[in-house]
């Protein structure tokens, strides 16, 4: 994994804790503006590492932080009664952490990258 790679991973986890930290504080602007970056950065990561064994725990990452930024907007705004439809991508995102697995065990090169 490059360094590049590494640095914006460590970016990422302060962004990551910033953001549920204002949702854990009721801080709406704070927080929905944290969304952005947040979901940039798991985007990169994912872009980058696309041809790479870890693409897929970096996919479930973008689902994860979409379906708990699509949560932390529900209970913002007060529409609780549909912060159920997150489950989506949070199983969007199980699926692929099984994927990654799943191909680390079972796939034919086991563990040296996806294609």
């Amino acid at each position: 994994m490059s360094k590049n790679i590494r640095h914006w991973e460590n970016v990422h986890i302060p962004l990551w804790l910033m953001k549920d930290t204002c949702w854990m504080l009721q801080w709406k602007v704070f927080g929905i503006c944290m969304i952005f970056p947040t979901m940039l950065v798991a985007i990169y990561l994912a872009w980058k590492t696309r041809v790479e064994d870890e693409f897929f725990i970096n996919l479930a990452i973008c689902f994860w932080i979409g379906a708990n930024a699509y949560w932390m907007c529900c209970e913002f705004f007060h529409h609780e009664e549909i912060k159920n439809y997150a489950g989506y991508p949070f199983l969007v995102g199980m699926a692929s952490v099984a994927w990654f697995y799943g191909n680390r065990l079972f796939g034919k090169n086991k563990g040296q990258g996806i294609l």
